[in-house]
């Protein structure tokens, strides 16, 4: 048994008259400690996929079990850091990951979760800064805040919905080596959405290649952690994975437009 374990998903809206599909029959099953990057362009449904993970969509078709249990909304299981920072603007950065402590229904003490909130915080490079308030903070550092809310869970599972999207590249590429290196640590589940290859190879166990609806195909990274970005992109097995990447992102794009009438 998986930890997580996805058969015959499907999930449809109604758009004015129309039904639209936005998932059609995608069957995965993720191991406890495994990091799942979802890649794919915008509207291919990986959102969508992590939405009913979240407990959010609840009216799908097919079966979705963590541990073997079906779920039927939110739980406290999962945790989740969103593209946008989600803080509490008039609480500090350790009253944020304390209110994250608390949703973790624990029995501890006030002391024992400030304990806990510094430590976090301190995990993901902001000692010094647990007083601050998100509108003393720069965009990565309220980023930062999330994840260690987000760890200070301690939940099984850390759905990740692009959150590295709206941050400066250098800030970025540090993020996304600490997820890496913390979700190993910690030995959390992780499914992480993104667009961008080089992210997914950074990060993930196996990447999970979207196309709009569908699963196109699934790729295993064996690069050792920890993975630097820099060393990363001259190893073989990084130039392997991402010429085969673009080469399953182009073969779709190629094959949209062999399928499009040609009007004169």
């Amino acid at each position: 048994m998986s930890k997580i374990d996805i058969d015959g998903l499907s999930f449809s809206y109604v758009q004015g008259r129309d039904r639209v599909e936005a998932l059609t029959d995608i069957d995965l099953h993720v191991e406890a400690g495994e990091c799942i990057c979802l890649l794919g362009p915008s509207g291919c449904g990986k959102s969508t996929l992590l939405s009913i993970l979240m407990g959010i969509n609840r009216d799908f078709t097919g079966q979705i079990r963590i541990d073997g249990k079906l779920i039927d909304g939110p739980g406290p299981e999962r945790a989740v850091v969103f593209q946008h920072y989600s803080l509490f603007p008039w609480l500090t950065a350790r009253k944020n990951v304390m209110f994250g402590i608390r949703q973790s229904g624990r029995r501890i003490t006030k002391a024992e979760s400030i304990r806990l909130a510094d430590e976090y915080l301190a995990k993901v490079g902001l000692r010094g800064s647990e007083n601050k308030y998100p509108s003393q903070m720069s965009g990565g550092m309220q980023q930062r805040v999330a994840i260690a809310r987000a760890l200070a869970l301690e939940a099984d599972i850390l759905l990740m919905d692009e959150p590295f999207g709206a941050i400066d590249p250098k800030l970025r590429s540090e993020l996304q080596e600490l997820v890496s290196t913390l979700s190993k640590e910690h030995e959390r589940t992780v499914i992480f959405v993104t667009h961008d290859t080089d992210e997914a190879i950074l990060i993930a166990d196996r990447i999970v290649v979207m196309e709009p609806r569908r699963i196109r195909a699934v790729e295993k990274v064996t690069i050792p952690r920890p993975r630097k970005k820099d060393a990363l992109v001259r190893t073989e097995e990084y130039l392997r994975l991402s010429k085969r990447l673009m080469s399953l992102f182009y073969e779709r794009v190629a094959d949209e437009i062999g399928n499009e009438e040609v009007v004169i």
